[in-house]
């Protein structure tokens, strides 16, 4: 199917670029061929987008992700998490969403707040990006880049977007099965027109089930970096 950007240009556009950090692409949570989504992401930084945003984990050490924080527990285990009691009181969600448990996934300790992990991996252009940070609180796991599954806990990026009056949002990085589906659908549900550069991606599974979810969400998949970077839209 032919490119369509149809009312993208530079001023109404936004890139996202979801964790790519050190222990994503060479450390503790690793994602095979992550490495090769940098140079596709250098490129597409290039290009006028009206702004540009980095996304990183940044998880406290005893964080309710983490396998080692769960007696008896080993690493991809899963479990059922809450939200917690503290955040729940007298919160008024805008969309009235479920607080039900949600199944959670006990990864390897990753990305903790100052250390190596967490960092942009080297190669990265991520000079001058604006940093949104996420996963930062102990008790709840967030894989999207605007709020938690429960919207307890927000980025500020949705109100970052709106006010620069962005329509339309490009979403590349890492993984593309856990937080750049979650950071893609959230832009979507919250009424961006929302893009996501498949060889810009690598996901932790194979199986390719995030595409699916996302095109039937309406989130519109760009195969290459290629066809956006040729393209006249949003060309210097």
């Amino acid at each position: 199917m032919p490119l369509d950007l149809a009312n993208v240009e530079p001023s109404n556009s936004a890139i996202i670029v979801v964790d790519v950090q050190n222990d994503f692409v060479s450390g503790s949570l690793a994602v095979r061929d992550a490495e090769q989504v940098i140079s596709p992401i250098n490129a597409l930084l290039k290009l006028p987008f009206a702004i540009k945003i980095a996304t990183q984990d940044y998880h406290p050490p005893n964080h309710i992700s983490f396998a080692r924080n769960h007696e008896g527990k080993k690493e991809f285990d899963q479990i059922v998490i809450f939200p917690p009691a503290e955040l729940v009181v007298g919160k008024m969600l805008e969309d009235e969403r479920s607080l039900e448990g949600l199944e959670q996934v006990l990864w390897p300790v990753h990305c903790v707040q100052d250390t190596f992990g967490v960092a942009f991996v080297d190669g990265l252009e991520h000079e001058g990006l604006e940093v949104v940070r996420k996963g930062c609180d102990v008790g709840i796991e967030c894989y999207s880049a605007f709020e938690d599954p429960w919207g307890l806990t927000n980025t500020g990026l949705k109100d970052k977007l709106r006010n620069k009056e962005i329509s339309n949002v490009f979403v590349v990085g890492i993984a593309g099965d856990y937080c750049v589906k979650s950071t893609a659908l959230d832009a979507k549900k919250y009424g961006f027109r929302t893009f996501v550069i498949r060889d810009a991606v690598r996901s932790v599974s194979d199986n390719g089930l995030e595409w699916i979810e996302m095109d039937k969400a309406g989130v519109e998949i760009i195969d290459t970096a290629e066809e956006l970077l040729t393209s006249r839209v949003l060309s210097q």
